[in-house]
């Protein structure tokens, strides 16, 4: 039933589609340049805990326009470098979608960050509706996700292996910031509204990286929570890893101590003072409610909303929350 109204909302409220394809058209269809990464004033960066600390640097990227056509907005393929190498090559080349709004003037921007299980096309449809009112998306693919996935490879942004899980969403967060950087470096943005909107994994990666960003001054967060170990160990999308470690003879509390470098309670008081919007299920079962309570609490009790419904079941709210994330992160007049 989840999928299939996924599918139903892809189909019925926006012309784009889960299988992109790039325009085969003029050079004007194609863009190449080099963009700069500069951190944020140092008493704001010394705040940052220093594994998600980013020096100056530049990097060059692409754009290809996607072969899709919309009303007021258009789609790009963007590519460039993750600030992270890996052993896995494709893993080291980050991608990204950028719906950019049509239009005269700076526009607001925000990077949406997607789901567990990978499935691209909710990310796209709060994407659409972001462009749709004159906001810039930057969907940006998580480590080892969709091609950034090695073929045959086992490997995962989250994974039974404590130590690769840290190091995924390290990488996460540190790719988070080139893509902020890139946002940066465009003609057509306005670096002083940039925000970033994350669904359940991609909430609390938002989080985390939000916290080791200081220009993503708007915060918006979908089923997200803070305390990883548990969420991670008491999820049912979790219950193979979570097997092999009891094997091996681990407990929740070694698996707490393992991922606290990048647990979010840690530093998500760095957002505090920021616009932030927490959207939440009142019976979630993968996001615990005293997760997601700890985590509005080191945010500094900012605008909460409860939905009726579970993790899954929530999506009765769609319509709800899609105009709710419009309107939070609606171009300043």
């Amino acid at each position: 039933m989840r999928d299939a109204l996924l599918i139903v909302l892809a189909a019925g409220m926006f012309c784009t589609c889960s299988g992109f394809c790039a325009a085969e058209s003029d050079a004007s269809d194609i863009e190449r340049g080099t963009a700069k990464y500069q951190p944020a004033e140092m008493s704001a960066e010394l705040k940052v805990g220093e594994r998600f600390r980013l020096p100056e640097h530049t990097f060059n990227y692409e754009m290809k326009r996607l072969d899709v056509e919309l009303s007021n907005h258009d789609i790009w393929d963007v590519t460039f470098p993750s600030p992270v190498t890996t052993p896995h090559e494709v893993n080291n080349t980050i991608h990204c979608e950028y719906y950019r709004p049509r239009g005269a003037g700076k526009k607001p921007a925000v990077i949406v960050l997607h789901i567990l299980g990978g499935d691209f096309a909710l990310s796209r449809l709060f994407a659409g509706s972001l462009a749709q009112r004159g906001t810039a998306a930057l969907f940006v693919k998580m480590p080892y996700y969709g091609p950034r996935r090695p073929p045959g490879s086992e490997r995962r942004m989250i994974s039974a292996n404590p130590e690769e899980t840290v190091a995924g969403m390290t990488q996460a967060v540190l790719d988070i910031r080139q893509a902020t950087g890139w946002l940066m470096s465009r003609p057509e943005i306005d670096p002083e509204q940039l925000g970033i909107f994350g669904i359940s994994l991609g909430g609390i990666t938002g989080t985390l990286a939000a916290s080791s960003e200081p220009r993503l001054k708007s915060v918006c967060v979908l089923l997200a929570g803070g305390d990883l170990g548990r969420i991670a160990w008491e999820a049912r999308e979790f219950h193979r890893q979570r097997e092999k470690l009891i094997a091996a003879g681990h407990t929740l509390a070694d698996f707490r101590q393992a991922v606290e470098p990048i647990e979010v309670l840690n530093h998500a008081a760095n957002c505090r003072g920021r616009r932030i919007l927490m959207l939440n299920a009142e019976s979630d079962e993968v996001i615990p409610k005293p997760c997601t309570e700890a985590l509005w609490e080191a945010f500094d009790k900012p605008e909460i909303v409860w939905y009726s419904g579970g993790h899954y079941s929530v999506l009765q709210h769609f319509l709800n929350a899609r105009g709710r994330v419009q309107d939070f992160f609606q171009p300043k007049k």
